[in-house]
């Protein structure tokens, strides 16, 4: 094992903000790194600082002599008037045969035909395109160590498998910043967290993302209880020291300095277990009784010349999940736009249910007026928005997706797109929806912030419809999945591992799913409907007991404990999750005696 480059004690400051400090990371040959983090915890600029593209404010980063390091952005700087074969190999490219170059695509890539026309122009390419373009390009320039920063943005799930398939056959190390949890789970050997819950402002696991987040809660744990045995010894002290005010000077020093440390420890596990804090998302519903939301009778449509798919009887009610799968351009958001009443089919027909609400997450986030400030976009109508027909002052409501009171004044313009995300799920909650059309909601967000939104996706009562490439929400959201071929073909899979052993195993990635799903049985006295609802109740209970146990941790927060109105607040939320709690579970155990 080689080394190849050795960061010590790095610190890297933004204005009067640390994003990390005394940070200490050697990397070696045989690594395969994944590198998560909360927004603005750092990881982009900390791949720019192993790349040489930025410098440390304190420690130094000194790099093996004749180690070839790549660094692969988030957004590439192709020019738009050159060719595939141009932006691969630029002046050199003059003077290639086409068969040169495909030789040389196969030794980076061990793949053949990667690209159907080396003289398409790079205008022509869609983003999932271009972003194998900067990958093929990356791999080209032959490094010892590939840092990547959010390689599957604008991927389609073909486009990851083949970027999975690449990565596991690679000989070179790699460093990659991802929120794709599965892809994280296929590719990373090691995970590393940059966050400031962690002592050390970052925690490194040797194993996959399954056991980094066995670890990750193991270790917050031990936090959140070295915190309540630090604050009783805390107690005791402080007790101690107010006995007898007149005669402290004769107690002991060692007692009084020892105190002082420990208020000092208290304070920085106590600030520590805060950050822990995440985005609280949370759909509201209009509760419709409605059975049927929206169907479709044997529709069809085209672009020009093209079928994009024909035929389709689709049927949308309260409680389903359909999730969305296809190549870029084969349909899928023209199918959404459809769901939405913005284009009529060229075939068949669609009912609606009498003034349907529904409600979209734009991927291309046109709903922003980036030109808007932070406060006005979140609550356009003035100091309070009305959640659930209650008011919720615009500080508390920003709060809820992490936006200190100092930021309100923020352009929406100046917020990274993990933030940006967060404002348009913070709208969203404020619609009242009977159907959800969620287009790539996943963009951008952190893994926490994933994590919440499953969560309250999984709780949602109306009809989701889902496009996204994260395959793990996708498979623990859907209770169906439709395929899209792009050529007029729709079919339907019941699951991820289904599609992928029909359509997707061609791209020689095997899903490996970070928690194994329930086996269905062949014999079984369940009505589809019940089958469906007991896959989904294992979620549903995960999600119960989290939500309860936030609750029951947050009663040892000091401003909920000074405040008797807050701890009866919280104490009737915790009685409303259990009661919910046992109800899953004697649904579960009355749909399980009728396996």
């Amino acid at each position: 094992m080689t080394s190849l480059i050795n960061a010590r004690s790095i610190t890297k400051s933004y204005g009067a903000s640390d994003l990390f400090s005394g940070l200490t990371l050697n990397l070696f040959s045989e690594d395969r790194i994944g590198l998560i983090g909360p927004n603005g915890s750092g990881k982009s600029t900390l791949l720019k600082i192993l790349a040489g593209l930025e410098t440390s404010d304190e420690g130094e980063v000194n790099k093996d002599l004749g180690v070839r390091t790549v660094y692969l952005a988030q957004e590439d700087m192709f020019k738009p008037s050159e060719t595939i074969k141009h932006a691969l190999f630029g002046e050199a490219a003059n003077e290639m045969h086409e068969s040169d170059c495909e030789r040389l695509i196969y030794e980076a890539t061990g793949k053949q035909g990667v690209f159907p026309n080396l003289d398409q122009p790079v205008s022509a390419l869609s983003g999932g395109w271009r972003k194998r373009l900067a990958i093929v390009n990356a791999l080209l320039q032959k490094p010892d160590l590939l840092l990547i920063d959010e390689p599957t943005n604008h991927l389609d799930i073909d486009g990851i498998l083949w970027l999975e398939d690449l990565l596991k056959n690679t000989s070179f190390a790699f460093v990659l910043v991802s929120h794709d949890r599965y892809f994280l789970e296929n590719i990373a050997s090691t995970m590393i967290e940059l966050n400031k819950i962690y002592p050390d402002g970052y925690f490194r696991v040797a194993g996959n993302y399954s056991l980094f987040l066995e670890k990750k809660e193991a270790l917050i744990e031990s936090q959140l209880k070295k915190e309540q045995s630090l604050a009783n010894q805390m107690r005791r002290e402080r007790e101690w020291l107010s006995r007898m005010p007149k005669a402290r000077a004769t107690k002991a020093q060692f007692r009084i300095d020892n105190a002082a440390q420990l208020e000092k420890d208290l304070n920085k596990v106590a600030q520590a277990n805060k950050q822990t804090k995440k985005a609280e998302i949370a759909f509201d519903a209009t509760h419709r009784k409605t059975k049927d939301l929206i169907v479709f009778h044997d529709v069809g449509i085209s672009r020009g010349d093209r079928l994009l798919f024909e035929h389709l009887k689709l049927k949308l009610t309260p409680g389903k999940c359909l999730g969305l799968l296809g190549k870029n351009g084969s349909g899928k958001s023209t199918l959404m736009a459809l769901l939405e009443g913005n284009i009529s089919p060229t075939q068949g027909s669609i009912d609606r249910a009498d003034k349907l609400r529904i409600v979209t997450f734009d991927q291309k986030r046109e709903q922003l007026n980036r030109h808007q400030k932070l406060r006005d976009a979140l609550s356009p109508a003035g100091d309070h928005v009305f959640f659930r027909e209650k008011p919720v002052h615009v500080v508390a409501w920003a709060k809820r997706f992490l936006f200190t009171p100092e930021r309100l004044q923020q352009y929406v313009g100046d917020l990274s797109g993990g933030e940006q995300a967060r404002v348009l799920l913070a709208n969203l909650m404020l619609q009242p929806a009977d159907v959800l059309l969620l287009d790539e909601p996943t963009n951008d967000l952190d893994i926490p912030t994933l994590e919440v939104l499953e969560e309250s996706l999984m709780d949602f009562p109306g009809a989701l419809v889902l496009i996204t490439h994260d395959r793990l929400l996708l498979d623990r959201l859907s209770d169906e999945l439709l395929y899209l071929d792009g050529h007029g073909k729709a079919e339907f899979f019941a699951d991820y591992a289904q599609w992928y052993q029909n359509i997707g195993s061609q791209n020689e990635a095997p899903p490996t799913p970070i928690k194994k799903t329930q086996e269905k049985s062949a014999a079984s006295n369940l009505t589809y409907e019940e089958r469906k609802e007991l896959n989904r109740l294992p979620g549903k209970i995960e999600n119960a007991e989290a939500r309860i146990l936030r609750l029951e941790q947050s009663l040892t927060d000091q401003d909920v404990a000074m405040h008797p109105d807050k701890l009866t607040e919280i104490y009737a939320k915790i009685a409303l999750e259990k009661e919910k709690a046992t109800q899953l579970y004697a649904l579960w155990d009355k749909l399980a005696a009728k396996e």
